[in-house]
């Protein structure tokens, strides 16, 4: 499953990002609606961390469904 499948099953995938990132909310899910980028950014200021630190989380994500560890 690529990037572009993820951010197309955002509403199925929700739940599983909850799971993971339990101090987004419910409206912070909607805005990133899918986007590498914005989701990226708002682990990175929700769990204050670095850019790097929070581009690794995403793509221990990815590759939890054979996804490429970068968008595209």
């Amino acid at each position: 499953m690529g990037w572009d499948q993820i951010s197309g099953n955002w509403t199925e995938l929700k739940g599983r990002i909850k799971e993971n990132w339990g101090l987004l909310t419910n409206d912070e899910l909607e805005v990133i609606d899918g986007e590498w980028d914005q989701l990226v950014g708002t682990l990175q200021a929700r769990y204050d961390l670095t850019r790097e630190q929070a581009e690794r989380e995403v793509e221990k994500l990815c590759s939890g469904y054979g996804a490429p560890s970068r968008a595209p």
